[in-house]
């Protein structure tokens, strides 16, 4: 599967436009998603040097990301500016599953519900 990943919210508390703490499981998970054979697009709000900077957080996590704000084969097939993916996960979406850890500034992605979703603990 494809998966476009949000990033303030999802992977990193709010902390715009300085990087948050890590949401707990998120970077496990993440690389799990990988391991399983997903591929997984970074798909934010940040630009520019806010960008570079969410895109090095990957990098420092070792998480390998397929696309940056957009699939990297949809240009072939349309000019759209949405980013192609199956799923998207983001703490702003309609059902997303969230949890508030004690001193993070709003609610996050519940990595752990993720992990259920994909049945990552059942191998």
């Amino acid at each position: 599967m494809i998966i476009a990943v949000d990033f303030d919210g999802t992977c990193a508390d709010h902390a715009y436009p300085h990087i948050g703490t890590e949401v707990p499981n998120c970077v496990r998970t993440l690389n799990d998603l990988n391991k399983a054979g997903h591929r997984l697009i970074l798909w934010t709000m940040r630009s520019g040097d806010l960008l570079k900077v969410a895109v090095q957080w990957f990098e420092y996590h070792n998480v390998t990301l397929y696309g940056v704000q957009r699939n990297p084969t949809q240009g072939e097939w349309t000019s759209s500016p949405k980013c192609y993916a199956q799923i998207y996960i983001d703490d702003a979406a309609l059902g997303a599953p969230v949890i508030h850890p004690p001193g993070f500034n709003r609610p996050c992605v519940d990595w752990l519900a993720v992990r259920r979703q994909f049945r990552l603990d059942d191998a």
